[in-house]
């Protein structure tokens, strides 16, 4: 609720009926629903539109005068207001939104800034899903251009300087995201012309989710096509998640097509299957197949090779994230997608069109639901709880979000105001074939072992339970009285209970479904076993079940209510039998089969029948909760608790339900329950349930306090009196502890009466005297800490009732129904009711005249003489002895209760602030943040009334004595004992200064309770019906959200100075219990009161001076280490310096766990500490859109909106502030050089300085020239850590003097959008002819530039290309700006000390502590070195290059690689030198080329793969041309002796191959030839490096390149294939090689050398090239060369000779399942693999083939078609006849699940196949020829027979059972055929376990009995099965038919077990 409509969203459909009223007539009736829940009369829209314009007005001026940091504060007052729910006109939110808007877009603000605006615009858009839009857009237009200019620097920033702890990036794109729908659709051709030309294969991974934010929801025409071309090509869990996300979101936004909002034009066609085309259908389905991730055949991990591919992504592209459900998308896409759109399957008349040929039917006629149909029956086995993994978690997700997706626009459409069309909706037979598809899953997935999981599948259960109650509840029935009865399977029993809690309301109401009234109290009854002290969760759903029933009806008997006769069938005698053991005996009506449906009248009566247990019901609950409450662990600890968590859960559990309970009785039921409590409790007094049993109290005296009081309070107030009297909580002690035995009786009374006396204030009115007693009494006898205590509990209990506002009745219908008579008679007719926010009325609980009184009384008679005992103890502070101290705590404690039960009795009003902590030059006063004043229900708020007086009396004098206690004990040091006072005092405090109107986390508690119960019972998100709960758990929410907003924002008195005081000491305590608890009251008391934070910073900061005592200093870094405080220390530019300098001057202290607190808060401010911040407080540039955002708002309200003399003081103090903040820089810089200079300063604390100096290097201002000569001489430092930071510092202020020199603008320099005076824009008219430029030679005319970084080109070419101009021969081309020089000017003098780079490289040449196994270059040092060489140019390049002369080709390969890591930097920076110098230093290095490389050894590879990788990389070749021509010269000897020689010369050319593009294309035909011809080299090494050039060939040559953006997207609209990724550009190498296979095959070495035949390096190479590009970002590109080689493979797979082979090649099968190949490839590569089944004469390759296609078949199952399912078929069948049992067997598994997923249509005909076959095949003799032919005949058709028994695993179909006597008459057959029919019902028994007391139902006796011969075949343990069925049919005589089945089928069971355990 901390958002406006956090609780709109059961009222938002108030507006959804009534078209007839305006928009503000339904805002004002749903805000009216909220106000009219209240007690009190609330303010007005006028008062509250005042408000707002306040709050506006003060956010206008802010932002005209640049003061972002305090708009940020009235932020949060907008907030505030939206809390209330009040309406706000459509163009106020539209024209606040726009000004936020451009707020977000503001460059060079800090990132927490415009987190909180991009939040406060999210807050006003309000683009939730599933709620009403508060703006359409046609209410709103917002450029996009703004956010896309400031995302540009945030998306790809500069390397050098990128902070990877920054986060702007996702912070914009959420704006973005936020506000495309409010983008012109105009605009959609101009977003895609300038983000096309951006795509690259590098950056893919940034572009989809940048076009997906940016781009509208309308209009989807003009991107669709592209989206899914590019998502054919590309691999990717990123771009999988982003665009099922768009897909999802259009499904739903467009269902109503050209009806919807978005009109003819914007507006998404109906196609095929909803918006979608039958191709783009397909990609949709198979992704969503992909996404289940479950595994298949011998796969076992992951589905996609997507996620592979995303971590070789650019690591930029990886900072982008964002939380996405793709099931919920893929639900929206399958729910929205639902219509009636085609045949419907078995209707006859639309089997063929006209021609005659057979036409695709549908389920239903619903093309969506047979798609999902189909996914689900893949799936399906995956739900089972035995076959569990990670993909549960994903099922069941998806299931959940299936459900919810389904019921929201199943409701939608029921309303008037749905634009959908009629033909396109969703009907009943889709409802109930969609809840049927659903069904089996979720039943199976409500065990699941995951509790997670498990959640998800009841709540998809429960909605199913809602669509069709009719299809769900039986089968929940059923499924609970087996798992009830059998509480022994723990697990079972809880799933059962949680899936009945789920179906509460169809199981109640008989409005949802007729028929589960009658169960309720058998099922209740079965479940009070499940209350368990030993079996916590089982307790914990058992409570669960019974509060979801009870919550919803009145428990009461109707039996006796019609005429005075029993209504039930009993006879008298049958009345009088004791229950027995058999179980609960269910109601008349309930044992006649689940297909007898009865008439309304007699299931109405079988319901009023059934109420007769409930008086049973509950005293046997009620029993068994005493029974549970006797065996708990006695309280202790330090919290008082019964027991662990374990234990509390239960109780609470239980107490929430009682509670429920107990609302629910009837009159005589209640009286029955309160005496069956009271006997209880009066005769007994338990140790181990004192809470529980109070709390059992007060769930009585909830509903009737009256008796409740009545009852107990004489008993137990002469209870307490006697055992005080006799020495009761008279030992004294002030800590917690275990209850001393005599105790017990006292505190179970009292826990009692606080159970009595926590409701119902004016029944304790009649016993005030009596309370008033007894709480004086408690106060002076009880001196034991549980006694004072619980008298404290009691007073705040107490008070509580009395002065508290809170709603009271919480039944489930309103009062005046409850208390009807003929309510009472029939109250079963309104089980189940729900209401409407109207027509709830609720009864608040108001404090009266008398109330009031009574409370002034105890502070009276209670508070003032415990205040008066405690100042006479204070008197004499320093002399305590044990009695003192003791009396001291028992007599503040009920003071401080007493003020804790009274949060909303006295209103605060204006106060005197005494230390306002004002800056008056820099702020003002009227600025400072207000809060709103709104009723909220005070009982006391006139200060002119005696009664408030006499109240604030009392409060100000509790104040002034804990304060007088804190002074006086904070400094005493008596030891251990003394720290119980002081808690005491530090608990006072929080209580007065805290415990006023609501806190943050009571509000959260509420407000999360609200929400918890409204979910429960809703259908979907805009459902206005609820329970009346939830409307009373709604107002009160509400309620408290107006008291909250009165704890916000709270002025400080002098009083609250003091005792804020007083908590800063007692956070500096030496003792940790005392500051831990005090530390936690002082920061969330900074949280509520204004200014608090600058008030305490001076005492904390003081703390940390030399000569403080450790512990002090300990608790003031505690408090310092809060982040809210140490951001807003940072952020005060008077306590930015003390801040800082205070952490530096630690270093006095010695101790280290002080140490490390320093560290620990030095590395927190380092990251709050950012270059923006001074630019934020001295923001000083235009801001045109923000002007013009406030001129649009600023008529929306009266013309006194803006205060104009404000507004002239804050102008005019803007530049004062910004002075200010500026000053404070220059100071933190100062101070902290200086320090850091200090000869005594720890290396340590030099570090901390240089990382503060770090971060708070800022690019608006010129470096200065000490912070410069600081880092530059920390360079050299002997220490890693200060030399890293140093160097990233002179990096920075090199950077920023680049920026500062090339920006002409603010805004440029902070944007980044600068330009080098030598770089140029190309014009890109003719790309061809562009390219042929870049690989001529610089310098002919026309050809003067170098393009570093083609940034277009790939996909679409843009209009021009950024390029460099040739820098001057002879001199800079750059003058670095003036205001830098000084800086400049220091580090040179730094760097040009004699020696200086020679101790560089001795220290970059230094052995790394870190993992040294592979040495990498260090990319932070040769950045360094760079940065130099572009400031300072060729000026030291004479000291480097000596420096690392001899390094260079060192045998101690560290100094080799710092060597190297200089080399890099000098000649990347080196880009822009004079062109004399540039070729002096290529000319110096290429020298040294040959001798570099040839001592390249293996150890030192990768960093001199580094080096050359840092020079080519982003670089026009051009540049480096010889370094590229002498790689290029290496000698490629593939076939060489050398393996690492071979491997350094390709690592190389790949370099080439990855970099320099445009030069390489010309050769690139040649090299993948080379390759190709040189695949059989011997080296494995080389094969792959092989395998990797010629997938990084394949890659790069892929460049669809149009010449504009138009060419490409129409491309997408009208050809197959606008990528080229069919494209086999060397086919023809291919098939030359392939035909050269069977030639090598027969060539084939024998082992061991078969692994240097040419067939298996060949084949190892290629197959090694395909699983290399498979795994990458674009795995489509080898499609067509996997189907030239796929035949191939498969042969390669059945070589066993070769591990290797055989490994890549099964690798290389499977693999081609975890791609998405384009969908024509589908048909081709099954029609490869059925084609190399059937043609192979070697069945191991049938048997490889078999399994990979049953993979690949799984895995593209929606693109398959019907024609290529149906050769499948044939060629399964061919299979199941084979010569090798292993086939055969693998072409049954395949044929269940091809039947399963595909071919259900095929069932009758292949059983009647399968049953021919059997019963003609005869098995002869063994020596018989025929044999082995008859038995592999007979073999195949018992295959075919299980096959189809294990296509339908968790079902018996009507088929099913004959099969049966068909599989028995084999069970006894040779081996394999007995083994296979034994295997099948084994699996059937499995599957069917579960469901078996209804799936035996289907079978005969005699199938039964052939059932159990499948299972165990020939006895060989003398079981006569037919003497048992005898026996059994004798039996029938007299037993009915269902009770010989049930007898019989268990006794079978019994007999399997037994035979299969022997």
């Amino acid at each position: 609720m901390d958002e406006d409509d956090g609780m709109s969203v059961l009222d938002s459909p108030l507006d959804s009926d009534d078209s007839n009223h305006s928009v503000v007539d339904k805002s004002h009736a749903v805000l009216q629903s909220y106000l009219g829940s209240l007690p009190y009369e609330c303010e007005s829209i006028e008062d509250m539109q005042a408000q707002l314009e306040h709050i506006v007005g003060k956010i206008v001026v802010c932002a005209k005068s640049r003061n972002w940091l305090v708009l940020t504060t009235w932020d949060g007052a907008l907030q505030c207001w939206l809390l209330m729910r009040y309406p706000m006109p459509k163009t106020t939110r539209a024209k606040l939104a726009r000004l936020y808007y451009e707020l977000c877009v503001l460059p060079g603000l800090e990132p927490r800034v415009i987190r909180s605006w991009a939040d406060m615009l999210s807050r006003l858009l309000s683009n939730k899903p599933d709620q009403r839009r508060k703006l359409e857009s046609s209410d709103l237009q917002l450029p996009w251009k703004p956010v896309w200019r400031v995302l540009q620097r945030e998306l790809w920033p500069k390397r050098r300087v990128h902070d990877a702890l920054r986060n702007v990036v996702n912070v914009l794109l959420f704006v973005a995201e936020t506000c495309r729908r409010y983008f012109a659709a105009s605009d959609i051709p101009e977003m895609l012309s300038t983000f096309l030309p951006m795509v690259t294969q590098d950056n893919i991974l940034t572009m989809i989710p940048v076009m997906t934010a940016f781009l509208p929801p309308t209009h989807t025409h003009l991107y669709l096509p592209m989206f899914f071309k590019l998502w054919e090509a590309f691999n990717s869990h990123i771009i999988d998640d982003r665009l099922l996300e768009m897909c999802g979101e259009l499904s739903e936004e467009h269902v109503a097509g050209k009806y919807d909002n978005a009109g003819d034009e914007g507006a998404a066609e109906w196609k095929d299957v909803g918006i979608w085309t039958e191709a783009e259908w397909t990609v949709l389905a198979t992704k969503a197949l992909g996404a289940m991730n479950v595994p298949v055949g011998a796969v076992r991990g992951a589905s996609t090779t997507g996620g592979h591919a995303d971590t070789m992504a650019d690591k930029s592209s990886l900072r982008i994230t964002k939380p996405i459900s793709k099931y919920a998308a893929l639900a929206k896409i399958m729910v929205y997608s639902m219509s009636l759109d085609g045949p419907i399957r078995g209707d006859t008349a639309a089997k063929s069109d006209e021609s005659g040929s057979a036409q695709p039917s549908f389920l239903v006629g619903s093309r969506a639901l047979d798609t999902l149909d189909k996914l689900i029956t893949s799936t399906e086995s995956f739900f089972h709880p035995s076959n569990t993994g990670h993909w549960t978690l994903a099922l069941t997700g998806f299931l959940h979000r299936l459900a919810m997706e389904f019921c929201k626009r199943w409701k939608e459409e029921e309303q008037s105001s749905c634009k959908t069309p009629v033909v396109r909706r969703l009907t009943p037979a889709i409802r109930r074939a969609f809840v049927t598809v659903l069904r089996t899953p979720t039943l199976l997935a409500i065990f699941a072992k995951d509790p997670i999981s498990a959640t998800y599948s009841q709540g998809a259960l429960r909605i199913l339970a809602l669509l069709e109650p009719s299809i769900i509840m039986p089968e929940i029935l059923e499924r609970a009285y087996s798992g009830l009865e059998t509480v022994n399977e723990t697990h079972r029993t809880t799933a059962v209970l949680t899936a009945l809690a789920s179906g509460a309301l169809p199981l109640v109401s008989e409005k949802v479904w007729l028929g589960g009234q009658k169960h309720i109290a058998p099922l209740l009854e079965l479940c009070i076993p499940g209350i368990d002290l030993n079996d916590p969760l089982k307790t914990a759903c058992t409570s669960m079940f019974i509060a979801s029933v009870v919550q919803h009806m009145k428990i009461g008997d109707l039996s006796m209510q019609q005429g005075g006769m029993p209504l039930s069938g009993d006879t008298a005698d049958e009345m009088m039998e004791d229950d027995n053991s058999e179980g609960v005996r269910l109601p008349d009506g309930t044992e006649q089969g689940p297909n007898v449906r009865l008439s309304r009248e007699e299931e109405r009566t079988l319901a009023r029948e059934s109420t007769a247990s409930f008086a049973d019901w509950v005293t046997s609950l009620f029993r068994r909760v005493f029974s549970l409450y006797e065996n708990l662990p006695e309280e202790g600890g330090k919290k008082n608790t019964t027991g662990g968590k374990v234990e509390e859960a239960v109780l609470k559990s239980l107490r929430l339900t009682l509670d429920v309970l107990c609302l629910q009785l009837s009159d005589p039921l209640f009286d029955l329950v309160l005496k069956l409590v009271y006997d209880y409790g009066t005769t007994n007094s338990r140790s181990n349930a004192v809470r529980a049993f109070g709390q059992l109290v007060a769930c009585l005296a909830r509903v009737q306090p009256e008796k409740v009081i009545a009852k107990f309070l004489p008993y137990c107030t002469n209870q307490i009196q006697e055992e005080l009297r006799h020495g009761a909580s008279s030992i004294r002690t002030t800590s917690t502890h275990a209850a001393v035995p005599s105790d017990t009786t006292l505190h179970w009374n009292m826990s009692i009466l606080r159970g009595c006396l926590g409701y119902g204030g004016p029944a304790l009115l009649k016993y005030k005297d009596q309370v008033i007693e007894l709480l004086q009494l408690l106060v002076e006898k009880t001196k034991g800490e549980r006694g004072y205590t619980g008298t404290g509990r009691l007073i705040h209990r107490i008070l509580h009732t009395v002065a508290g506002v809170y709603p009271l009745n919480a039944r489930f219908v309103n009062t005046d129904e409850w208390d009807d008579p003929g309510f009472d008679k029939a109250h079963n007719l309104h089980w189940g009711r729900l209401y409407e926010a109207d027509d709830v009325k609720i009864e608040w609980h108001v404090p009266s005249a008398e109330e009031i009184d009574f409370v002034l009384e105890i502070m009276d008679k209670i508070a003032g003489p415990a205040l008066d005992r405690i100042g006479q103890l204070l008197d004499s502070a320093g002399r305590w002895d044990n009695v003192a101290r003791n009396d001291f705590c028992r007599f503040l404690h009920p003071v401080r209760s007493m003020w804790s039960g009274l949060p909303t009795f006295i209103k605060e009003g204006a106060k005197e602030v005494k230390n306002s902590c004002f800056y008056p030059d820099t702020e003002i006063q009227e600025l400072l943040v207000t809060p709103i004043d709104v009723k909220a229900g005070f009982i006391l708020d006139n200060p002119s009334d005696v009664r408030f007086q006499r109240a604030i009396a009392h409060r100000t004098r509790f104040g002034n004595i804990v304060h007088r206690a804190a002074t006086a004990l904070q400094y005493t040091q008596e030891g251990e004992d003394h720290i119980d006072a002081v808690i005491t005092v530090s608990k006072a405090i929080d209580v007065y200064l805290l415990e006023y109107a609501m806190t943050r986390s009571s509000f959260d508690s509420l407000q999360q309770a609200y929400t918890i119960s409204r979910d429960s019972n809703r259908m979907w998100p805009r459902q206005k019906e609820n329970s009346r709960q939830v409307f009373l758990k709604r107002a009160q929410a509400y309620h408290a959200g107006r008291n909250y907003l009165h704890s916000l924002y709270r002025r400080r008195s002098d009083l609250d100075d003091k005792l804020l005081d007083d908590l800063v000491g007692l956070s500096l305590s030496p003792y940790t219990r005392v500051r831990r608890h005090s530390q936690a009251v002082l920061q969330n008391a900074c949280g509520y009161f204004l200014r608090s934070g600058r008030y305490c910073m001076p005492t904390l900061l003081k703390a940390l001076e030399k000569g403080t005592d450790p512990d002090r200093m300990k608790g003031a870094l505690y408090v310092l280490w809060n982040k809210g405080t140490a951001s807003y220390a940072l952020a005060d530019p008077n306590f930015h310096v003390k801040y800082l300098r205070s952490l530096l001057e630690c270093q006095h202290q010695e101790k280290p766990s002080i140490q490390k607190l320093v560290g620990q808060l030095a590395g927190d401010a380092t990251a709050l500490l950012t270059e923006e911040a001074v630019h934020t407080d001295a923001y000083d540039e235009s801001i045109p859109g923000v002007e013009a955002a406030i001129e649009q708002l600023v008529p929306e309200f009266s013309s006194s909106l803006v205060n104009q003399a404000l507004l002239k003081e804050a102008l005019e103090k803007s530049p004062v502030r910004a002075a200010l903040r500026v000053r404070r820089y220059e100071e933190a810089i100062s101070s902290i050089l200086e320090f850091s200079s200090r000869p005594a300063t720890h290396w340590r604390y030099v570090q901390f300085a240089a990382k503060f100096l770090l971060n708070i290097v800022r690019r608006d201002a010129s470096p200065s020239p000490l912070l410069a000569k600081f880092f530059a001489g920390h360079c050299t430092s002997p220490h890693s850590s200060i030399r890293s930071c140093a160097h990233k510092a002179i990096v920075k202020i090199t950077w920023h003097v680049k920026c500062r020199t090339f920006s002409n603008t603010s805004e440029e320099l902070w944007l980044e959008e600068w330009k080098s005076p030598l770089a140029i824009d190309v014009p890109v008219q003719d790309p061809p002819a562009f390219l042929q430029k870049l690989c001529s030679p610089v310098g002919q005319a026309g050809n003067d530039f170098y393009v570093d970084k083609l940034s277009t080109g790939f996909l679409v070419w843009a209009p021009s290309a950024k390029a460099y101009k040739l820098a001057p021969p002879d001199q800079a081309a750059i003058d670095w700006e003036t205001a830098s020089q000084p800086a400049i000017q220091a580090i040179r003098e730094v760097f040009s000390a004699e020696g200086y780079f020679d101790q560089l490289a001795q220290l970059f040449g230094q052995e790394s502590n870190k993992d040294s196994s592979r040495l990498a270059l260090r990319s932070e040092n040769a950045i360094f070195i760079k940065s130099i060489a572009k400031m300072y140019q060729a000026e030291f390049v004479e000291a480097l290059l000596s420096a690392i002369d001899s390094l260079l080709v060192d045998n101690d390969r560290f100094k080799q690689r710092g060597g190297a890591e200089i080399l890099a930097g000098l000649l990347r920076g080196s880009k822009h030198w004079p062109q004399k110098q540039y070729k002096a230093l290529w000319a110096w290095f290429l020298e040294r080329f040959e001798r570099i490389y040839l001592q390249i050894k293996p150890d030192t590879l990768a960093f001199w793969e580094g080096v050359f990788n840092e020079q080519m990389s982003e670089r026009d070749y051009r540049r480096i041309q010889p370094l590229v021509n002498s790689i290029l010269s290496l000698p490629l000897d593939l076939q060489g002796d050398s393996a690492f020689a071979m491997s350094k010369a390709l690592t190389l050319f790949n370099i080439v191959v990855d970099s320099c593009w445009p030069c390489f294309y010309p050769l690139s035909d040649k090299y993948m030839n080379m390759f190709l011809a040189n695949a059989n080299t011997g080296y494995a090494d080389i094969r792959s490096h092989i395998a990797h050039n010629l997938a990084a060939i394949m890659s790069e040559q892929w460049r669809p390149a149009y010449p504009s953006s138009e060419l490409f997207l129409e491309a997408c609209r009208e050809s197959v294939d606008p990528l080229g990724l069919r494209h086999a550009r060397y086919e023809v190498q291919l098939t030359e090689i392939l035909k050269q296979f069977p030639i090598w095959k027969q060539e084939r070495l024998p082992p061991p050398r078969v692994s240097q035949s040419q067939y298996d390096k060949v084949g190892l190479t290629l197959l090694q090239w395909i699983w290399t590009a498979a795994h990458g970002p674009h795995p489509n590109l080898v499609f067509p060369y996997i189907v030239i080689l796929l035949p191939e493979i498969l042969r390669m797979s059945e070589l066993n000779d070769s591990s290797e082979l055989q490994r890549y090649s099964s690798a290389v099968l499977y693999i081609l399942s975890a791609v998405n190949a384009p969908a024509d490839y589908v048909e081709i590569v099954a029609e490869h693999f059925l084609s190399t089944i059937k043609s192979s004469d070697s069945w191991r390759v049938r048997l490889k083939a078999l399994p990979t296609l049953l993979v690949f078949f799984y895995r593209n199952l929606m693109a398959i078609s019907s024609k290529t399912v149906t050769r499948m078929m044939d060629v399964l069948l061919d299979c199941l006849s084979d010569e090798n049992v292993e086939v055969r067997e693998m072409a049954s598994q395949m044929l269940s699940g091809v039947v399963r997923c595909s071919q259900r249509q095929s069932i009758i005909p292949l059983r009647d196949r399968f049953m021919a076959l059997a019963r003609k095949t005869r098995v002869p003799a063994r020596r018989d020829p025929a044999y082995v032919e008859k038995l592999r005949t007979l073999h195949s058709a018992i295959l075919g027979l299980c096959a189809l028994i294990e296509s339908f695993p968790y079902s018996v179909e009507s088929w099913m059972p004959p099969l049966t006597d068909i599989l028995a008459a084999h069970a006894t057959d040779p081996i394999p055929v007995s083994t296979t029919i034994r295997k099948c019902a084994s699996e059937f028994k499995k599957t069917h376990q579960d469901t078996w007391h209804k799936d035996q139902l289907a079978f005969d006796d005699d199938q039964l009995q052939s059932l159990s011969t499948m299972l165990v075949g020939t006895s060989y343990y003398g079981v006569d099965v037919g003497s048992v069925r005898l026996r059994i049919q004798s039996r029938q005589a007299m037993l009915s038919r269902a009770l010989a089945r049930e007898v019989c089928s268990s006794y079978m069971e019994a007999l399997f077990d037994k035979t299969v355990s022997l």
